[in-house]
C-alpha cells in the first residue's frame, strides 16, 4: 500500500465531504474493506460525479478498456484500489490490472495518470457493471 498514491486518488476524484473518513478507512487494516465497501453501493454519492464518464456497452473487455485508457494518456504501470486483493494496493501493468478487475463482480479503481485518469468499475447487480473514465483535466485539489 502506498499512502501517498492512495491519498492522491481520494483528493483527486472523492468528493470533500467523504475525503478524510475514506482515507482514514484506506490507511487502517482493520478498516480498509469498510472503504472499499463504500464504493458498492455509494459510489454515485462518494465519487465527484463532473469526472464520471460512463462507458457505453459493450464494455467488458479488459482490451478494449486498455485501448481507451491508452487513448486517453495512460501510462503502462498504474495502481489499484480494488475488492479483488491479487491488485489491491499494488503497481502493477495496467493491462494485468484490468484483467483481474474487469468483471470481478466488486469494485475497482486503477490509478493511471496522477490526478488525471482512473478507470472505475462498480459493484455488479444486474447485467454488466457500471464502468466509468474518471477523468479530469488537470490536478485542481
Amino acid at each position: 500500500m502506498e499512502k501517498d498514491v492512495e491519498q492522491l486518488i481520494v483528493k483527486s476524484f472523492f468528493e470533500k465531504q467523504f475525503q478524510d473518513r475514506v482515507l482514514h478507512e484506506l490507511f487502517s487494516p482493520e478498516k480498509r474493506h469498510h472503504a472499499l465497501n463504500r464504493l458498492c453501493h455509494q459510489y454515485t454519492k462518494l465519487l465527484r460525479e463532473k469526472y464520471m464518464v460512463e462507458i457505453p456497452p459493450p464494455n467488458s473487455d479488459p482490451t478494449d478498456i486498455y485501448e481507451l485508457l491508452k487513448r486517453n494518456g495512460a501510462e503502462k504501470m498504474c495502481y489499484s484500489l480494488s475488492y479483488n486483493v491479487d491488485i489491491d494496493g499494488k503497481k502493477l501493468p495496467l493491462h494485468e490490472a484490468l484483467e483481474h478487475a474487469v468483471g470481478f463482480g466488486m469494485p475497482s479503481i486503477i490509478f493511471c495518470i496522477p490526478g488525471q485518469l482512473a478507470y472505475f468499475e462498480a459493484e455488479q447487480g444486474f447485467g454488466s457493471p457500471p464502468r466509468f473514465l474518471l477523468k479530469r483535466p488537470k490536478l485542481e485539489l
